[in-house]
């Protein structure tokens, strides 16, 4: 297992876009994805979160766990998430367990920003 993993934070305005740049997301780093999602959305006080699947080639159920706690996170402080630009196998993935139905999927970041910003 992994102890660290590649990511970065951009600010647009009072959205924050958690890109994730790793090219597998599953057990080995979902646990670590899961601690700084809980540290950013309880002491940052993030209530509008992107999280740009663009590099994330393959996800398994633990990736998915831990953008689910993210979305419970948010939906207990009023927040919303909204997923971007995920490949082909990952959206698939998202869509076969119905997630999409509470997650909603952009096309780009900038779409999603977009939508964050106009609710």
């Amino acid at each position: 297992m992994s102890d660290n993993f590649n990511f970065e934070l951009i600010k647009a305005g009072d959205v924050v876009i958690f890109k994730l740049n790793e090219r597998r997301f599953d057990a080995s780093i979902a646990g670590l994805v899961k601690g700084e999602l809980t540290i950013l959305l309880h002491t940052e006080d993030v209530r509008k979160l992107v999280f740009d699947l663009s590099g994330v080639e393959s996800c398994d159920s633990s990736g998915l766990s831990a953008i689910l706690l993210a979305y419970r996170i948010l939906q207990t402080n009023d927040g919303a998430i909204r997923l971007a630009n995920p490949q082909k196998n990952v959206r698939s993935l998202i869509e076969i367990s119905q997630l999409n139905r509470i997650l909603p999927i952009c096309d780009s970041p900038e779409d999603a920003v977009k939508e964050l910003s106009d609710s």
